[in-house]
């Protein structure tokens, strides 16, 4: 248990570790796509229905001419959006955001649907991959790429960990930046910084002590 709660911290950590360019782009899907999964027990809207502009009281043409076009073109994307996941990696995690943007667009077209469509797509690509995986259980990785099971076992966990943990970053972070001035953390040494030993109660022995050798005298040459 106490290993799985690490590694669940550590994909925490990993997923908000991005460029503050993608991290920005991150929390705009992260909200999206929260209040669009969290709209299905309110009335089931579509993703474009969730955005704030009706709120706002911005102009809604563009956005009854975009759900119009969206109807009957975009369902396939929800296929799309399942291997966008399934390729996602703590080095690569651009492709969960842009997965959640191809099922929200494909959602517009069928409906919520399209999240179950993406994850039996993920569901059928690693399983393949297990499959594959089950011919190189006893390959030596030298000198040609392997199929290994624990390792699809691995980066399978990853990606759907990284990819159903999207709709949260942005409430995540708005509670780590609330509670932060109220934790205390143990102190971290700093990269290459030397570790202070205690001085030693010993003190070394002086010169002429009972039990030292003498230094050697250099042998000198005599005169002719």
């Amino acid at each position: 248990m106490k290993e799985k709660r690490r590694e669940l911290a550590r994909l925490c950590r990993v997923a908000v570790d991005r460029p503050k360019w993608q991290l920005g782009f991150a929390v705009v899907v992260s909200a999206w796509s929260l209040a669009w999964v969290v709209g299905q027990a309110f009335g089931a809207p579509s993703p474009l229905e969730v955005l704030p502009v009706r709120w706002a009281g911005l102009p809604t043409g563009w956005l009854d001419a975009a759900r119009a076009w969206f109807e009957g073109r975009t369902g396939f994307l929800a296929v799309a959006g399942g291997l966008l996941w399934a390729m996602t990696s703590a080095g690569r995690q651009a492709s969960a955001l842009v997965g959640w943007l191809a099922v929200m667009a494909a959602a517009e077209d069928v409906g919520y649907v399209a999240v179950r469509w993406a994850l039996l797509s993920l569901a059928v690509f690693l399983a393949v991959m297990g499959l594959v995986s089950i011919t190189g259980r006893r390959a030596f990785v030298v000198d040609r790429v392997a199929v290994i099971p624990r390792d699809v076992a691995r980066a399978g966990a990853t990606a759907v960990a990284l990819s159903a943990v999207v709709p949260l970053v942005a409430p995540g972070l708005v509670l780590a930046r609330l509670v932060g001035p109220y934790v205390t953390r143990p102190p971290r040494r700093r990269p290459g910084a030397p570790i202070a030993r205690p001085a030693s109660a010993e003190r070394p022995p002086a010169r002429g002590t009972p039990g030292e050798l003498p230094e050697p005298v250099p042998a000198q040459r005599a005169p002719r």
